[in-house]
């Protein structure tokens, strides 16, 4: 016995992708940083958050390159660092 299947047009509708789902960088605009990410890891005994910075600046890549939707970075967990380099920012203009 076999079983038909329906492929309608009208029942599939393509979607977005859900939050965390990108395109992979094929291009390797960003390989340098990931790799440097990766390296640290492995410094670290994988412990990520000695690691933000690196994070932050893979992240930033990405989203310069349209590999994932812009983001502010408060939002994907950096909000100390972005406070951080205001900070220091402010502080070189005085």
């Amino acid at each position: 016995m076999s079983t038909a299947m329906n492929f309608s047009s009208k029942t599939f509708r393509p979607r977005n992708p859900d939050r965390g789902a990108f395109p992979l960088d094929h291009q390797g605009e960003c390989k340098t940083i990931k790799e440097k990410f990766m390296k640290c890891l492995r410094e670290n005994k994988f412990d990520n958050s000695l690691c933000r910075e690196v994070s932050k600046e893979y992240l930033e890549c990405r989203m310069d390159r349209q590999l994932m939707t812009k983001e502010p970075l408060e939002k994907l967990g950096f909000k100390d660092l972005v406070d951080r380099k205001a900070t220091e920012t402010e502080q070189a203009k005085s």
